[in-house]
């Protein structure tokens, strides 16, 4: 079976390659085209447009930064796609823009199966992160051993659109956690603490969360290098709100925290780093979260 990987990113470089690392025939593109070359080393084929790679391939990946330019994307990519050939999305979408967008595939004659990853990007470089998938059963069948290749586990949620919603839901709990996580280390700082300890005691503890292991670490070294922004969190927040007013849930907590969120656009701008969100309480406190021994990227 023959794939293609369209995005290159943070996210879809790590996926790619993992494919390919596991044996898969698999061409590559980015409109970026440095992004490509070290699929090119490993084996892949580098296309020059995402049409030329739907062209040639089995069936499709993609992993991009928001719905619009899935869809820009999917407009280039399923005019030439070959009968019987599947869609697989990684990026996070909306459920709306995934039904919308999988209904527009399908007019083509194009199935789509959703498959948003979660975890963080250190684990989708290991191939390790969590895949929670939409779509036909048979689709998922289809394609689980490409699945197999990029993830450590994952999670048939039931028809197209419902991975969305898991998806979302999963972010909301890491950002809900993350502004959490912050004011318990400034707590434990402005409390006299040692942040080390106090951070190795949290991980032994009851208030122990997958946020806290992993970008704790980062706040701690003062790198907040997560690769994930400010931007892209808000996005996620979005549908979580949507997703409130939608299903009658108040979310009294991820309301506030999309409102962090907000100032903290305001403050440092949509591209820096969404862990530097526990930034905020640093510079209100002038007091910042520093100790020796955390490492600046998670690996």
């Amino acid at each position: 079976m023959r794939y293609g990987y369209v995005g290159l990113g943070n996210l879809g470089g790590h996926l790619a390659a993992s494919l390919i690392g596991a044996g898969f025939d698999v061409t590559v593109y980015d409109r970026n085209p440095a992004l490509s070359e070290r699929h090119r080393a490993m084996g892949a084929r580098v296309a020059t447009s995402a049409a030329e790679l739907a062209a040639e391939v089995d069936h499709v990946f993609t992993c991009l930064p928001s719905p619009q330019i899935s869809e820009t994307v999917l407009a280039q990519i399923l005019p030439v796609m070959k009968p019987g050939a599947h869609w697989i999305e990684n990026s996070t979408l909306g459920r709306d823009d995934v039904l919308r967008l999988g209904q527009l595939a399908a007019d083509q004659g194009v199935a789509m199966l959703e498959a948003p990853v979660t975890g963080g990007v250190h684990l989708a470089a290991r191939g390790q992160i969590t895949v929670l998938v939409g779509g036909e059963p048979a689709l998922y069948e289809t394609h689980k051993p490409a699945l197999d290749a990029i993830g450590g586990q994952h999670f048939h949620m039931g028809p197209l659109g419902s991975a969305a919603v898991i998806k979302v839901i999963t972010n909301m709990l890491a950002f809900i956690h993350l502004v959490a996580d912050g004011e318990a280390m400034m707590l434990a700082k402005r409390g006299g603490l040692d942040l080390k300890t106090a951070w190795e005691a949290i991980q032994a503890s009851s208030g122990n969360s997958f946020v806290h292991e992993t970008e704790g670490q980062l706040i701690l070294n003062g790198s907040y290098d997560i690769a994930f922004t400010m931007d892209l969190a808000l996005k996620d927040l979005g549908f979580a709100m949507g997703f409130g007013r939608e299903f009658g849930v108040p979310l009294d907590l991820a309301s506030l925290v999309n409102q962090t969120f907000l100032k903290g656009k305001a403050a440092y701008g949509g591209s820096a780093q969404s862990s530097q969100i526990v930034k905020l309480l640093e510079d209100l406190l002038g007091t910042d979260l520093r100790a020796e021994g955390f490492p600046a990227r998670l690996e």
